[in-house]
């Protein structure tokens, strides 16, 4: 049976995530056999496992940070909003429903066996599990149907650290407060507190943290520091990424939608100093791109509608007729064609919608979803490029005669579209740019477009990727109280749920 601990949070963005993937590679790097966990989670950035299953991105990170395969037994439940007040309930990696979220809450207790099944698997196979909690155990409101914080350590019977984020401000209030809104039984599983993201001097904290702990009773396991542009995948849309700009010699740009999904497929571009990714939500913004991309959308017709009604889709199409290049990914893919037709009513009470009509395309929506891991042949300048991705789409894209297909995959289907006079192209592969040849092949033709020299020099993204990983693990390796951690990890239950 494998030893266990759990990293809950004075609220959302505290850096649970993070932390979690930290102890993962902390203790893969010790030689332990260790899994991240999450019962509950709820992104629009998902991935699909080799076996074809959909789990959320950020128990995807904590995996690759422990060096093993992502699985959804590390996230059995994942929600994708499909608007202010509904999602599509994932379970075990497959839709189970479309669920409002008073009708979700009042349901949750069917789904308890499920959480349980996956943990005791992983509980068989593993040294350590690595639980993260969402949000806050704090959530009073929501305590009663509870199955990702403190229901969940109940259920699992761990222990606890919490975790608080120094940067928002008024950290010691938010530790304070969230342990003393806990039940007495709840209090007995916190077994420490740490602080994240943290600037300056430690010195000038410390009076704060022994007034904490002795106001609760627990002590402080770390004080971790702020770490500078660290290159991972954000867990959600919560994130400080859509902000960043930096000077560099090519400019992509992201339009920014409502329901942007897996805006993860851009993170290796923060490890190309030559690009500046900017998320655009302004159409004036968009003309000084040197290329421009449509993300994946968890509900393309809504966002279609959106780039209508923002004056988007005329500056994209202003764009398009300054001779640049533009890609569509997924359901920025479905955007670009000419129609999106939804006969089952899986996005919209509307039949037909116009795409923008930049490629000779037209997608039906399906009701059954596309899950898949793929890999395939791109052909570009007359060469071929081995490319490998992920799917998750709801509908099929039909070419008309005007495009080719962009990528003959390894299953025998054509993918994407690509239309080399308009210089418009699209595919439904996930991780697309992840793909190092292909990636490099891009950037040195906008390069070319401009003047520039080419550069020679490809970047392994895999291998940064682990740098990263590894720099996060050092920070949180060097700044945490390791004898008080152990005692707590070395007392941890050994019990199925």
């Amino acid at each position: 049976m494998a030893k266990r601990i759990m990293f809950q949070g004075t609220g959302s963005t505290v850096g649970k995530s993070l932390t979690v993937a930290a102890i993962c590679r902390i203790l893969s790097d010790r030689g332990y056999h260790v899994a991240p966990f999450k019962s509950q989670n709820m992104a629009l950035n998902s991935y699909i496992t080799a076996d074809g299953k959909e789990m959320g991105r950020a128990q995807v990170v904590q995996a690759e940070a422990a060096r093993i395969e992502p699985s959804v037994l590390m996230n059995p439940i994942l929600l994708k909003p499909t608007s202010h007040v509904g999602s599509q309930v994932i379970l075990n990696g497959k839709v189970y429903k479309n669920m409002k979220a008073r009708a979700y809450f009042a349901n949750k207790s069917d789904l308890i066996p499920y959480i349980k099944e996956a943990f005791n698997t992983l509980n068989e196979m593993y040294d350590y599990i690595v639980i993260e909690g969402a949000g806050s155990p704090a959530e009073i409101n929501l305590r009663s149907t509870d199955i990702v914080n403190m229901g969940l350590a109940e259920m699992v019977d761990t222990d606890v650290i919490l975790v608080g984020d120094v940067d928002k401000g008024g950290v010691f209030a938010a530790i304070y407060g969230t342990y003393m809104l806990l039940e007495p039984e709840e209090q007995k599983r916190m077994k420490g507190f740490m602080i994240n993201k943290f600037r300056g001097d430690v010195s000038l904290l410390m009076p704060g943290i022994r007034m904490i702990e002795e106001k609760i009773g627990i002590p402080c396991v770390g004080v971790i520091p702020f770490i500078e542009d660290l290159k991972i995948d954000d867990e959600d849309s919560v994130t400080s990424r859509f902000d960043f700009k930096r000077e560099a010699a090519i400019k992509i740009g992201v339009v920014r939608t409502p329901y942007m999904s897996n805006f993860s497929d851009f993170t290796v571009f923060d490890m190309e100093e030559e690009v500046s990714l900017e998320y655009v939500n302004r159409a004036e913004d968009i003309q000084s791109c040197d290329m421009l991309i449509i993300p994946g959308s968890k509900n393309t017709i809504n966002d279609m509608a959106f780039l209508i009604s923002k004056g988007m889709s005329e500056a994209i199409y202003r764009f398009h007729k300054s001779g640049k290049w533009i890609m569509g990914i997924c359901g920025g893919f479905q955007m670009l064609g000419k129609t999106i037709k939804d006969p089952s009513h899986v996005e919209s009470i509307e039949e037909t919608v116009n795409g923008l009509g930049l490629l000779d395309a037209e997608t039906v929506m399906s009701v059954e979803k596309t899950t898949v891991q793929n890999s395939g042949q791109l052909i570009i300048d007359n060469r071929s490029i081995a490319v490998k991705g992920y799917e998750i789409h709801m509908g099929m894209t039909t070419l008309g005669p005007s495009v080719n297909s962009f990528i003959k995959t390894a299953d025998g289907r054509l993918d994407g579209a690509i239309d080399w006079e308009n210089k418009v192209m699209g595919t439904y592969f996930h991780g697309i740019f992840d793909n190092d040849a292909w990636r490099h092949q891009l950037i040195n033709q906008l390069r070319a477009s401009k003047g520039l020299d080419l550069n020679e020099e490809t970047i392994s993204y895999e291998m940064l990727k682990s740098q990263e990983y590894d720099r996060l693990a050092k920070v949180v390796n060097d700044h945490i109280e390791w004898p008080i951690l152990e005692a707590i990890l070395n007392e941890s239950r050994e019990s199925n749920c």
